[in-house]
């Protein structure tokens, strides 16, 4: 094997690749991304028996070949090369790296040793890679970081026409993310649910193109269940999770009685600053009446206290509650829109957090942040 490829081209397309070699590979080979040179294209995968990921750049090709070499020391090499063309060559049971005056000289690993990745299951649509990227984001900082619940460190990812919705929870918050797509069958209706980190890395991963291809495998294959996304010559496959998800939408309640708006930053800088005086596990305290928001930390005396008061719009009883700052933040940060609203039942129900342009204009139902209260007092 014997070509030639822009620098940035192979050390974006490498990095990119190697986002799929496992840090502790069960198998040498797996530590390995492989590498094919054929036609005017250099073809770069990698996989570890549950994501794989494949990309197709153009080179020039001098020599056909296939070769396997360490993904992680590939990528921080082409990332430290410098800005002029790379030459790759297999010599033997090596493969010399060229640029400039620099050279590098890796050992090739067992290629024929190296899984099949798995095949690309059939296209079901196509989304906008910003849309998906913003959604996959709003969502996946509710998914739980406890890898003893699988189910609830993935994302749901629900199908019906031409609606697509995302949905994440770790049982004290919960995000839904609504949005249209481009679906192969205008009758499609079905659910995947994936682990949250490979979505997020995936969306954001493939923002570049203009949209991104989402393959799945059809409900009823007796194979294994698999989600594909495909744009601007990258393909990345993964298994999905096993088990069924929650019937979390009906966490929603169907009416709300009080509902407050109030400016989505001031509110988030506000709520970083009382919280500075509380721990992880401290409440902060909230209490809405009209006009007015009042938040405040520490409530013991031997503790330090914060407060502050904010314009807040109110319609409805006065409601006194308390949230966990964190989840709080994480999910006004989600908000795009200047004002956020939040609507109650009661203070020891969960609030319903949404987006909104002004005061008393339309709310932005597109995307709802559940969050759970803290005992108040506890």
């Amino acid at each position: 094997m014997k070509l030639r490829v822009d620098r940035d081209v192979l050390a974006e397309a490498v990095t990119w690749t190697a986002r799929s070699v496992p840090a502790r590979p069960p198998v040498p080979v797996l530590a390995g991304v492989r590498l094919e040179a054929k036609d005017a294209s250099l073809v770069l995968a990698s996989f570890d028996y549950e994501v794989s990921a494949h990309c197709e750049v153009p080179a020039d090709v001098e020599e056909d070949g296939v070769v396997l070499v360490s993904g992680r020391l590939l990528a921080d090499i082409a990332k430290a090369l410098p800005s002029k063309p790379v030459e790759l060559e297999v010599e033997g049971t090596k493969v010399t790296v060229s640029c400039g005056s620099s050279r590098f000289s890796l050992a090739a690993m067992a290629a024929d040793d190296y899984p099949a990745l798995p095949v690309m299951p059939g296209v079901a649509g196509t989304v906008d890679a910003h849309d998906l990227a913003q959604a996959v984001g709003q969502v996946s900082i509710a998914a739980s970081r406890d890898e003893t619940l699988p189910l609830l460190t993935s994302v749901q990812m629900e199908v019906d026409g031409d609606s697509l919705t995302f949905m994440a929870t770790d049982r004290y918050r919960l995000a839904v993310r609504e949005m249209t797509w481009a679906p192969q069958d205008a009758s499609l209706s079905t659910h995947a649910l994936l682990k949250a980190r490979t979505l997020s890395d995936v969306a954001k991963s493939l923002t570049s193109s203009g949209d991104v291809t989402v393959a799945l495998t059809e409900a009823g294959s007796t194979t294994s269940g698999l989600i594909g996304f495909e744009a601007g010559g990258r393909r990345t496959t993964s298994l999905l999770t096993d088990g069924d998800y929650p019937p979390v939408l009906r966490l929603f309640p169907e009416q709300t009685t009080i509902h407050a708006t109030v400016g989505r930053e001031e509110l988030i800088a506000a709520v970083r600053r009382v919280s500075l005086v509380a721990d992880r596990s401290t409440p902060i305290h909230m209490s809405f009446t009209e006009g007015n928001l009042s938040l405040d930390a520490g409530q013991s005396s031997d503790d330090a206290q914060a407060s502050e008061q904010l314009v807040a719009h109110l319609e409805g009883e006065d409601i006194q509650t308390a949230f966990n700052p964190g989840y709080l933040v994480d999910g006004l940060n989600a908000i795009n829109q200047p004002y956020v609203r939040l609507d109650f039942t009661h203070p020891s129900k969960p609030a319903v957090l949404t987006g909104m342009d002004s005061i008393g204009g339309e709310e932005d139902s597109s995307f709802r942040y559940l969050i759970m209260p803290i005992r108040f007092g506890a």
